[in-house]
């Protein structure tokens, strides 16, 4: 077999290069555009079907460099951190808390759903937290993060299952809200109303123009958290309690920003959103190209019952319990088309849901003030805290 073993410099160039191809095929094929399926995710994930071609086959493999990969995992969990603001969850009002509540209880139910079924299906309880709130709730940034930690507690291929989840969410979050919120819109008799998010857009952070001394700005708070927080990891370690890689230095840039809201002082917000978007592409790319996809064979029929159990469970919540929790009038069925969106796939599925739902029968600006700041602001944060959890449980009790 021939086998080729890249260096760090050339898994960089073989990342972007699968990350350009990814974005030519998104615009040539209507159906990733669609259903937002990231550009990412499809480079690599073609990618690792020709891997996959070459393990079956026994003709080559290819080999990558691990450490520029596990960098921007660090990085842009840590710029997932700077959003953390308690002074935006307070101005957003009860809407923010209650969609969040909601959201929080959602993850919980994904985390039980998901390992009860993998243990009842007869395989490993861990592969059932990579059908969960990882990639449905977390998206594939999460499933590429959190697959290897769970791999490394012995759940082997969890990182496939994890990213193929996160691929069929984006799809079934998009199918499913539109029907959702047509039924509770036509069952409750609801009409558009004129509202107002109450909120003023300047609490979301600055819209200046993007410079170099913003960006070294950004690279300078995103460095010293990510610093901090490896020093934390390493000495937390060293007294036998571990964490993921990149957890210490979100919970480090969540501190930073808080303490700097609280003295009315900004960050370079949207440079830290450029730095965070560009290491998660990349992160992604070398994620899915180096997928083993041979692993997910024997998982096959256990994963596709989990995830139609896990659709099933989106679609019960969205129609009784955030309908209900979000006030039961039309805003709060634009919320819970928006959900299905955003629990299974991401916060630009649920913009689209919510899109087209309001295209055809009302605005609510309601709905799309809170969604997008929950999903882009808080839920990463609160997720990554409800997986380590479980995970933790489970090992302590199944492994």
């Amino acid at each position: 077999m021939f086998e080729y073993q890249l260096n760090m410099a050339e898994t960089v160039g073989f990342a972007i290069i699968l990350l350009l191809l990814g974005r030519w095929i998104k615009k040539k094929v209507s159906f990733f555009e669609k259903f937002f399926i990231p550009a990412p995710v499809i480079g690599g994930t073609l990618f690792s079907i020709i891997l996959l071609i070459g393990h079956q086959t026994e003709t080559f493999t290819f080999t990558f460099n691990d450490d520029i990969k596990n960098l921007l995992m660090i990085a842009f969990f840590t710029t997932v951190g700077f959003s953390a603001s308690l002074k935006i969850l307070k101005k957003g009002g009860v809407g923010v808390a209650l969609f969040l509540l909601a959201a929080v209880v959602l993850v919980i139910l994904q985390d039980i759903v998901g390992p009860v079924l993998a243990k009842a299906l007869g395989i490993n309880p861990l592969l059932g937290l990579a059908a969960g709130s990882i990639p449905l709730t977390g998206g594939h940034g999460t499933s590429g993060a959190f697959g290897p930690y769970l791999e490394d507690l012995g759940a082997t291929g969890a990182t496939v299952v994890a990213v193929a989840s996160a691929t069929y969410g984006l799809i079934a979050g998009c199918l499913i809200g539109g029907p959702i919120g047509r039924r509770l819109m036509i069952k409750n008799n609801l009409k558009p109303t004129e509202n107002k998010a109450g909120v003023d857009d300047s609490i979301l952070g600055s819209t200046t123009e993007v410079t170099e001394e913003r960006l070294f700005s950004a690279v300078v708070y995103i460095g010293i958290a990510m610093g901090i927080g490896a020093t934390i990891t390493l000495i937390l370690g060293n007294h036998g309690i571990k964490f993921p890689a990149y957890l210490m230095g979100m919970v480090v840039a969540a501190i930073i920003r808080n303490i700097l809201d609280f003295n009315q002082k900004q960050l370079p917000f949207n440079e830290i959103g450029i730095v965070g978007n560009i290491s998660l592409s990349l992160f992604l790319s070398m994620a899915l190209m180096s997928m083993k996809l041979w692993q997910l064979i024997d998982l096959a029929v256990p994963l596709i019952v989990i995830l139609l159990v896990q659709t099933l469970l989106m679609a019960f919540f969205a129609y009784f319990i955030t309908f209900n929790i979000m006030g039961r009038d039309y805003d709060a069925a634009v919320m819970s088309t928006g959900h299905c969106g955003f629990g299974l796939g991401a916060t630009p599925n649920a913009m689209a849901n919510m899109e087209t739902f309001t295209t055809a029968n009302g605005p609510s600006v309601k709905a799309f003030f809170i969604i997008p700041i929950v999903g882009s602001l808080f839920i990463d944060f609160i997720n990554a805290g409800v997986i380590q959890t479980f995970a933790t449980w489970i090992v302590n009790n199944f492994m």
